[in-house]
C-alpha cells in the first residue's frame, strides 16, 4: 500500500506501508511531540487497501479535497476512494 501526503514538509511525497489498514497518524508512533499526518482519505481496489492519503494537521478540509482532486489518485490506482 502506498502512503500519499499532502501538505506540510513532505508534500507530495509517497512511501509505502506495511500491513493491511492504515494507520490513523503517520508517522504512527512519533512521540516528539510535533503534530503527525492524519489520515484523510482510502484507496481500495477489490476491498484491498492500496494507498492512504495522509493530510498536514494546519490543512483544512476543503484544501485537501482540492488536492487530492487534483492530482486524482483514484484514477491514477484504478481505486475506489472514500473518506477515512
Amino acid at each position: 500500500m502506498r502512503a500519499l501526503f499532502v501538505g506540510g514538509l513532505v508534500d507530495n511525497s509517497e512511501l509505502d506501508l506495511q500491513g493491511d489498514r492504515p494507520p490513523v497518524h503517520y508517522p504512527e508512533n512519533g512521540g516528539s511531540g510535533a503534530s503527525r499526518y492524519r489520515l484523510s482519505r482510502i484507496g481500495r481496489q477489490d476491498d484491498a487497501v492500496v494507498y492512504a492519503v495522509y493530510a498536514a494537521p494546519e490543512l483544512e478540509e476543503g484544501e485537501v479535497q482540492r488536492i487530492v482532486g487534483e492530482r486524482d489518485y483514484a484514477r491514477r490506482f484504478a481505486a475506489q476512494e472514500s473518506i477515512a
